[in-house]
């Protein structure tokens, strides 16, 4: 058995209450990983470096799937989601929600190798991350807690409650938009278990396997390749005692002059009032925060909304194609700042 800090799970206290405080700081969690994620998208200029790109963004609509199989899971039990909150956004540069990789510190920054390595597959490392040729790097820091270690804690309080837990709104259950939901309706431990399984596996693979159920690299290993430079592949010369996958495939291409000068860690408000940049960022936190909004609708029982979340989504990154091309200081970029700013804020 996994043994967690304690601290990590104060609220899994053996009631349905404190279970409910875990999966809320579960979604948080998977919340907080987006931001930095699509600040360094963002920062990669339009139609260029686009393999690597979509890497980043296959990563950031599983972190979106995440984050519906939390609610899901959440209104199940008779929880109730909390989106639309300005305490539900992280800030940034700071700590993941739970103390998961309690000695990692995570910002916004425009995209580069060393951000995808030192901030981007630390959040995603396994317990146990599989290494494959060609590695150039020293082995790495032992996490202090993985996400699939978090996430077990909450799965080992699932089943000791059991069964009669799940006693909520069904029709609160989104079950449209992403294609691993159509077939996972939370109704009890067993399912709760495999949709968690799904959460780890998409993000770590397992101990064995590179790969998510669905046979697509998880996510540590997604951006490994971005890291490495070259697609993982299974080894075109197995043997006894050889790797099963290399990283070996085709180069992925990344041009350093296509990635905006963007300020790091911009925090709240640094831009001058009724500036340009100003402007523009208040604009897309604007968007951003009723992207929070329609999120929140979506996970209390109006599934239609997730259209309009998508939209949202859209427009955050051309709002922030137009943010990150504005100079700030001469060499200097504005990058949005990912604030809670209601329509009266």
């Amino acid at each position: 058995m996994i043994t967690l800090k304690a601290e990590l799970f104060e609220d899994l206290n053996g009631t349905p209450g404190g279970l409910q405080a875990a999966l809320q700081n579960a979604l948080k969690l998977e919340h907080s990983t987006i931001p930095p994620y699509l600040y360094a998208l963002y920062s990669l200029r339009r139609n260029t470096n686009t393999e690597l790109a979509q890497l980043i963004k296959s990563v950031v609509m599983e972190e979106m799937l995440h984050m519906a199989i939390d609610c899901n899971i959440l209104n199940a039990i008779r929880g109730t989601p909390k989106i639309d909150d300005p305490h539900f956004v992280p800030k940034y540069p700071g700590h993941l929600p739970g103390g998961v990789e309690g000695s990692l510190i995570v910002g916004l920054a425009a995209f580069s190798k060393q951000v995808v390595h030192d901030t981007f597959m630390v959040i995603e490392e396994p317990e146990e991350p599989l290494h494959f040729p060609v590695l150039t790097l020293a082995a790495p820091v032992e996490p202090d807690t993985t996400i699939g270690q978090f996430y077990a804690g909450i799965v080992e309080q699932i089943r000791k409650l059991g069964d009669g837990i799940f006693t909520g709104d069904p029709k609160k259950q989104l079950t449209t938009g992403f294609g691993a939901l159509q077939t996972r309706h939370i109704h009890d431990v067993e399912s709760a278990n495999e949709a968690i399984q799904l959460v780890i596996r998409q993000g770590e693979g397992t101990k064995t396997s590179p790969l998510d159920p669905a046979h697509e690299l998880a996510h540590y290993y997604r951006f490994a390749e971005i890291y490495y430079g070259k697609k993982l592949i299974p080894n075109p010369d197995p043997g006894p005692g050889r790797p099963a996958y290399v990283y070996g495939g085709h180069a992925i291409e990344f041009n350093p002059a296509d990635v905006w000068p963007v300020i790091t860690n911009p925090g709240r408000n640094p831009y001058k009032s009724g500036s340009t940049a100003f402007k523009l960022n208040h604009e897309f936190n604007r968007t951003y925060t009723s992207l929070l909004s329609t999120l929140q609708r979506t996970f209390s029982g109006e599934p239609d909304q997730l259209g309009p979340a998508i939209t949202l989504m859209e427009s955050m990154q051309e709002q922030a194609f137009v943010l990150m091309a504005t100079e700030v200081v001469p060499g200097q970029t504005a990058g949005p700042t990912f604030d809670y700013t209601p329509d009266n804020g």
